[in-house]
């Protein structure tokens, strides 16, 4: 997360009054990220640009459904990389418990892969943490008004990626991504099958998959591209 884009945030509220949401009814907003200090600079976001808001933390996919459950909250900000099963994951069950939830994805991933796999799997908006707090609100703005919104400079990349390429990444399930995601975190096939409450034979049998799909022969090669990939 860009610490200039936060400090302007907090610090700098005049250069945002035309995006402040203060005449907008209460809001309630469901914030998941397993980090802290970055639901800390969320909250003190909203208080400077919103001026009535409920915010509702989580930071697991249990503690997330379970807040909607009980709440159905106005907006979730979710965060991709939680532990687990991964915000892809919880995404989609979000939308089988309330198909008209509205949630921004908020992720340091910046790959158009994920940014195009996001809004494929019904989320209503994609910006990163390196966005400015302006684009930020904006995009609160914009979701919660019942549009839609990608990030400037991501939506460009995505525009580019779906008119100039045929990336074979963009075959790879909600699932497979979660496991390029822990593969790019060091973790063993072993591992991941404990995150992700599966057998270590499933987990070997959808890497073969995945190496087809992404036109490499062995483990090491798909380790690689897993790190290539979260490595912006």
């Amino acid at each position: 997360m860009s610490s200039r884009s936060w400090s302007i945030a907090i610090g700098g509220a005049h250069w945002l009054e035309d995006l402040q949401l203060s005449r907008d009814p209460a809001m309630k907003v469901l914030l998941v990220d397993d980090h802290i200090v970055v639901r800390e600079g969320v909250r003190r976001l909203l208080s400077v640009f919103v001026e009535s808001v409920e915010l509702l933390e989580a930071g697991t996919t249990l503690e997330a459904l379970s807040i909607y459950r009980s709440t159905r909250p106005d907006i979730v900000i979710l965060d991709l990389n939680l532990p687990g099963t991964g915000g892809l994951e919880l995404l989609k069950r979000l939308l089988i418990e309330d198909p008209r939830a509205r949630v921004l994805i908020f992720s340091m991933h910046t790959v158009t892969l994920y940014v195009a796999r996001a809004l494929q799997s019904g989320a209503r908006g994609y910006i990163s943490k390196g966005a400015s707090a302006e684009e930020f609100v904006e995009a609160i703005h914009q979701v919660m008004g019942g549009g839609r919104y990608i990030e400037r400079e991501l939506a460009a990349d995505l525009a580019l990626n779906v008119f100039g390429s045929q990336d074979p990444g963009k075959s790879l399930s909600a699932r497979e991504l979660d496991i390029m995601r822990l593969l790019a975190k060091g973790k063993s096939l072993s591992a991941i099958a404990d995150t992700l409450g599966v057998s270590y034979k499933t987990i070997a049998n959808t890497c073969t998959a995945m190496k087809h799909k992404l036109l490499v022969q062995r483990t090491s090669d798909l380790i690689r591209l897993a790190v290539e990939m979260h490595a912006s």
